[in-house]
């Protein structure tokens, strides 16, 4: 498949995921919005991978946008880290001393996440459409 075609792909569920972690967060379910922001982010980074033709695997944002370090990425690496930290915890009970990952998430921090995701997905776009890919 051709490398642009393979990021119009990834770039295109990045979207969707952004969109049902908004509408994550709407119902209240804090913990997932966040998760799906940080896959959503992690999506879009693998767009702008595909588009500049090297493979990507992995989920960590952190070292994912470390490939693209030619890229600028150091703009948006603070947002990579919040991200990341919702990868695990916000799924797994086993991830805090007691309770539950919904017990320690809010509309705070879920919005923080989209917010940063967006970010995000708008610096991967800048660099595609900078490629030539037509969004």
């Amino acid at each position: 498949m051709e490398r642009f075609e393979e990021a119009r792909r990834w770039l295109l569920q990045a979207l969707r995921d952004l969109k049902a972690a908004g509408d994550s967060a709407e119902a209240g379910n804090y913990e997932w919005a966040s998760f799906q922001a940080q896959q959503s982010a992690g999506k879009a980074v693998k767009a702008l991978l595909h588009g500049l033709g090297i493979g990507a695997w992995g989920h960590s944002l952190v070292e994912l946008l470390g490939l693209l370090t030619d890229q600028g990425a150091e703009e948006v690496m603070v947002y990579t880290r919040e991200l990341d930290r919702h990868y695990i915890p916000s799924r797994y009970p086993n991830s805090y001393e007691s309770g539950y990952p919904g017990m320690y998430y809010d509309a705070e921090t879920a919005g923080r996440a989209i917010k940063y995701c967006g970010v995000i997905i708008d610096w991967v776009k800048a660099r595609l459409e900078r490629l030539g890919l037509k969004l």
